[in-house]
Parts: structure tokens; sequence; C-alpha cells
């Protein structure tokens, strides 16, 4: 029964960091379950698996309010979430049902650099407006953009986030406005989990997993994480607006690259 408060505990956190900071609770939720999952039988052979997988799991769930909230506000642009969408779930889908032939080592190294990439991002980097002159002019194939997209949904699934941190630079570059490149990295973040949620059940569905499990999914930590963070993350997102966001991202930006500082060392040392 302990299980369950701690993942609520972990779930309000999650949210309240998602609402706050406008960061995916992938960065969360994955360094956390690195900590306790071992203490719920899940073997290190699949910890990284378990913990990406449950992660990609809840944001099925919170992506859903994120979209509806972005198309309230006309920030989503359908037209080019249908041109991703196809590369965009090939590319989760092959990584997750591929994801047990991938040492949980090499998915570690992966995260770890992520997540100190994203710290760096979330610590120094300048707000992006729509005159960037990093513009493309010159309006990319539909095959190209398809394995783009490709890439951007396995590297997500393999991470464990919903891909805002990729896709919104990237339809950026398209020459998407910064204000709707939010909203429809948004809308992507739900095929991107969807898609790889299912590749991690199939590709976990032979592994030694705890009971409660589905595939590399730990159903236990799921439904805490979603339970408390639906809740938290509007309570976080309200507090946005009355804390210093910018200072606390910063603070937050050091703990992410200490964890995958850690994370790295623990792997390569």
């Amino acid at each position: 029964m302990i299980e369950w408060w701690i993942f609520l505990l972990v779930g309000a956190f999650a949210g309240l960091l998602a609402g706050l900071l406008g960061i995916g609770g992938g960065f969360v939720i994955v360094p956390v379950a690195l900590v306790l999952f071992p203490e719920f039988g899940i073997s290190d052979e699949y910890l990284m698996h378990t913990a990406v997988a449950t992660s990609l799991a809840t944001i099925c769930i919170t992506s859903i309010s994120s979209m509806q909230s972005h198309h309230q506000k006309g920030a989503v642009d359908w037209e080019y979430v249908k041109l991703l969408a196809p590369g965009i779930v090939a590319g989760s889908l092959f990584a997750g049902a591929m994801a047990d032939k991938i040492p949980s080592v090499a998915l570690s190294i992966l995260f770890g650099i992520g997540a100190m990439l994203m710290a760096i991002k979330m610590a120094f980097g300048a707000k992006q407006s729509d005159n960037t002159i990093f513009l493309s002019a010159v309006k990319p194939h539909k095959a190209q953009v398809v394995a783009s997209a490709s890439v951007i949904g396995g590297l997500s699934t393999l991470v464990g986030i919903g891909g805002g941190s990729l896709i919104v630079p990237y339809l950026h570059h398209l020459g998407e406005k910064m204000t709707r490149c939010v909203g429809t990295a948004a809308a992507c973040g739900l095929p991107i989990a969807l898609a790889g949620s299912l590749g991690f059940i199939f590709s976990g569905r032979n592994a030694n997993m705890p009971e409660y499990s589905l595939g590399f999914i730990y159903l236990p930590a799921f439904f805490g994480i979603i339970a408390a963070s639906v809740f938290t993350a509007p309570v976080g997102a309200r507090l946005a607006h009355k804390l210093p966001a910018q200072q606390l991202k910063r603070v937050f930006a050091v703990f992410l690259l200490l964890v995958g500082l850690r994370i790295l060392l623990k792997q390569l040392g």
C-alpha cells in the first residue's frame, strides 16, 4: 500500500513542475523512478526500460489536457500535426518495440545526455522570437519531414518524454510561428506517447517484470502518478504567473544537470 503513496507524491511533484516550468514530466518521473523501482522488484536489466515506458504511459493522459488547452487558444497547427504524425508514430512505435534489444546502459546514457542538454537549454536558452534568423527559407519535401519526425519520435520514446524539446525548434526552423510551435508540439506529444507505450508493451511482453506490469509499464506507478499529477499541473500553471518562473527554471536546470551527470558517470565509470 505504501507504494501508492510514494507514486502519488512523485505524480504531484511532476505535475506541479510541469505546470510551473512548462517542462515534460518525463524529466522528473524517470530520475525518481530509477531510484524507487528497484525497491519494487524491478531488475537492473530492465530498470531504465521500465522508467521510460512508465513515463511515456503517463504522458498519454497528461498530454490530452495540454493539447485541449492549446487547441482552445488556437495555438495548434493541425496541418503540421497531420504532416508529422505518420513519422512520429512510426519512429516511436519502432523505438518502443525494439527497446528490449537495447541495453539498459545505452538507454541510461541517452537519457543522461538528454537531461544535460535540456538543463543547458533551460538555464541559458534565450527566448526565440518569430523573427529568428534560423527560419528555413525553403519548405522541405514531405519525405524529409516524415524522416525528421521519425527520428524525433524515436529519440523522444527512448528518453521517455513527449518530444516538445525537439519538436518546437524543428517547427520553428520550418517557419512556424513560435506562438504556435508549443501548441503544435503539445498535440504531437499524444501520438509519441501512445505509439511509444504500445511499443514498450510489445517489447516487454516476455520480460521478467514484477506483478501488475503491462510489458515494461509498471502499473502501480502509472496510476499513482496520474492520479496526483492531473490535480497539481493546473496548480503549477497558476503559480507560474505569481512566482519567478525563470529563476525556478534555472534552479531546476542545475538539478537536471546533476541528475544527467550522475547517470552518465554511473554508467561510464
